[in-house]
């Protein structure tokens, strides 16, 4: 199977739009015409788990972390990244990241990390701004239809729980053609008022260059009228964190009883106790201390995260229980997650005598260690 055709799925499950600018996620290492022989799934691709792939005929390693994240002007094996990104190359392996594409989806990180505590009723605790774009265009009333469900169909119109979402309304447009001019209706240098649909629709920003080779290979004009604005709304379905809640509630102590036996804590470094009963809870996989506030303001009894310094505990004010469980441990089910959406749309990919192409590594590549 070539890589290009796994790129789309990957794309699919976490739009690389979506990541935050400091991130460096999509194809890292490879070429997208690439044959791939079997695909390994892993939280980092490090120099060990390159050597797992190649053992098992690996030849894509998908990874949550990019092992390339900063800029490196030499490649000379002097460290971890280098000599993982070295033994990649020299073996034809193509790396793939993830990372905040996968934060900021409605499926993704956060909603993993709600699932495997079982919260219910879970929304975004700090919705992405500045993502949603309206279009606006102009057309004859019998090519309205046909230009809708081509917008549509690029992923345009879509509010919450709601598809092919639009509005439509009618009014008269006007234009005269010059000499080089080819119009639908009229003739050159005649002044034409006609009966016009104006289609307003909003869509998510990454999808912008679809949107608009949908509506031009649509449209029946010589000139194709439209208008592109960025909206100030909040994008309640996209973002970091999320929010959720308890069946019912329980006491903190046995709250971080909970999360250390589901999700595996070595250990949890948490702030003073409050005393409150644990039934809303806010949580943010990885390196989460920016949110504190947020996760107050959502009203939430306890936030988990990772990554906390020592003055950061003082933030809660006795207002939340703040819980640094482990980094590695807040992301730790990504990459089932990743495996089991790639073999939801891969079905006939098992080369090389594995049971399937797409396995999850052996590899635990948790650089914490507890004693």
């Amino acid at each position: 199977m070539e890589l290009q055709k796994i790129l789309s799925f990957l794309e699919e499950m976490a739009p690389l739009g979506y990541a935050e600018d400091f991130d460096n996620v999509g194809l890292l290492v490879g070429n997208q015409n690439m044959t791939i022989s079997g695909v390994l799934v892993c939280h980092d691709a490090l120099e060990s788990v390159i050597d797992e792939a190649i053992s098992k005929k690996c030849n894509l390693v998908i990874c949550f972390h990019p092992i390339l994240f900063s800029g490196i002007k030499k490649i000379t094996g002097k460290n971890y990244v280098e000599r993982a990104i070295l033994k990649a190359i020299k073996n034809d392996i193509a790396i793939y990241a993830v990372h905040t594409a996968l934060d900021n989806h409605q499926n993704g990180v956060n909603k993993i990390f709600c699932d495997a505590l079982g919260l219910k009723n879970s929304k975004v605790l700090i919705p992405k701004e500045n993502y949603i774009q309206k279009l606006i265009t102009f057309t004859l009333p019998e090519n309205a239809e046909k230009i809708r469900n081509a917008l549509f169909e690029a992923g345009a119109g879509k509010i919450g729980n709601y598809e092919d979402c639009s509005f439509n309304s009618q009014g008269i447009g006007t234009y005269m053609g010059n000499e080089n001019s080819n119009p639908e209706y009229g003739e050159r240098f005649e002044f034409v008022e006609a009966s016009e649909i104006k289609i307003e629709v909003t869509f998510e920003k990454h999808l912008q260059s679809k949107i608009l080779k949908a509506l031009f290979s649509h449209h029946v004009y010589e000139e194709v009228p439209y208008e592109i604005y960025q909206l100030e709304n909040k994008h309640q379905n996209i973002g970091l964190g999320r929010v959720g809640e308890l069946e019912n509630p329980i006491s903190e102590t046995e709250f971080l009883q909970l999360v250390k036996e589901k999700l595996q804590c070595g250990g949890i470094r948490h702030s003073a106790f409050t005393g409150k009963s644990i039934k809303k809870v806010a949580v943010l996989g990885g390196s989460g201390s920016f949110a504190i506030k947020n996760a107050i303001s959502s009203g939430a009894d306890v936030y988990l995260t990772a990554d906390l310094k020592y003055h950061q505990f003082y933030e809660a004010e006795n207002q939340l229980l703040l819980a640094d469980i482990g980094h590695f441990e807040s992301e730790r089910y990504t990459k089932n997650y990743i495996v089991d959406f790639l073999k939801e749309k891969i079905t006939n990919f098992a080369p090389n005598s594995l049971q399937c192409g797409i396995i999850l590594s052996e590899e635990n590549t948790n650089p914490v260690k507890y004693f």
